[in-house]
C-alpha cells in the first residue's frame, strides 16, 4: 500500500545555477543594483525548474525567492513563523518578509512568471486588503546559513494606503506593524533575511 505522501506530486521551482550569480556578480549579504541582476537572473535562457526536494540540499542551484516587505506610515508587517509552515528550519522565526517558490504551475514566462509567482504566494499566505505600490529595492544573499545557501532572495517592498494585512496561512502568526526602530532592538529573534533587510533597508 503506498502513502499519500507517496502520490502527492513533487513541486519543481524555479532555479539558476549558482555559478551564474557568481558570473554576475557575488556578495553577501544585502545588494541594491537590482539592474545588475535581475535581467540575466529571470532570462529563461538561464533558468529551469528542477525537483524541489533535490534543491534544498544542492548548493551549485540557488531558488529565486520573492521576498515582500509591507510598509504603512514608516510601520513594517512583521510576524512569527508557526509549525506548519513548509520551511522547517525558519519555524519559530520572526519574519518581516512575505513570500515563496516561484513554481512550474505559474503559467505565464520570464518576469511575468515571476510576478505571477510573487503575487499568487502573497494571497496564498495573507489577506492584503490595501492598495499599494510596489518597488524592487535589492536581493539578498546569505552563505552563511543552510537555507541561505540554496536561495536567492530578491526584495520588494510594499507601501500601503492602509495597515491591513491578515494571515491567512496557519503558520502566520503574531502578525503586527511597528516601527523598524522596536524590530531591530529585538534583531536576533528574526530570520536571517529579515535581519539582513532590516539593517540595510531601515538600519
Amino acid at each position: 500500500m503506498t502513502s499519500s505522501a507517496a502520490n502527492e506530486p513533487i513541486e519543481h521551482v524555479l532555479v539558476v545555477p549558482t555559478q551564474l550569480f557568481r558570473e554576475i556578480g557575488y556578495f553577501q549579504g544585502f545588494n541594491s543594483n537590482v539592474d545588475r541582476y535581475i535581467t540575466t537572473l529571470l532570462d529563461p535562457a538561464h533558468t529551469s525548474f528542477r525537483p524541489r526536494n533535490e534543491v534544498e540540499e544542492d548548493p551549485s542551484f540557488k531558488q529565486l525567492i520573492p521576498y515582500c516587505i509591507f510598509r504603512h506610515a514608516g510601520q513594517v508587517f512583521f510576524y512569527k513563523r508557526g509549525k506548519k509552515g513548509g520551511e522547517g528550519r525558519l519555524h519559530s522565526k520572526r519574519s518581516v518578509g512575505i513570500g515563496g517558490h516561484i513554481s512550474s504551475t505559474d503559467q505565464l514566462s520570464g518576469d511575468r512568471r515571476y510576478l505571477e509567482a510573487m503575487h499568487r504566494e502573497i494571497e496564498e499566505e495573507v489577506f492584503l486588503e490595501s492598495g499599494f505600490k510596489d518597488s524592487c529595492v535589492g536581493l539578498i544573499n546569505d552563505d552563511e546559513t543552510p537555507v541561505g545557501q540554496v536561495h536567492l532572495g530578491i526584495v520588494h517592498i510594499f507601501d500601503l494606503d492602509t495597515a491591513k494585512v491578515r494571515p491567512r496561512e496557519e503558520s502566520i502568526l503574531e502578525t503586527g506593524f511597528a516601527q523598524p526602530a522596536e524590530l531591530l532592538q529585538v534583531l536576533d529573534q528574526f530570520e536571517t533575511w529579515s535581519q539582513i533587510c532590516l539593517k540595510h533597508l531601515f538600519g
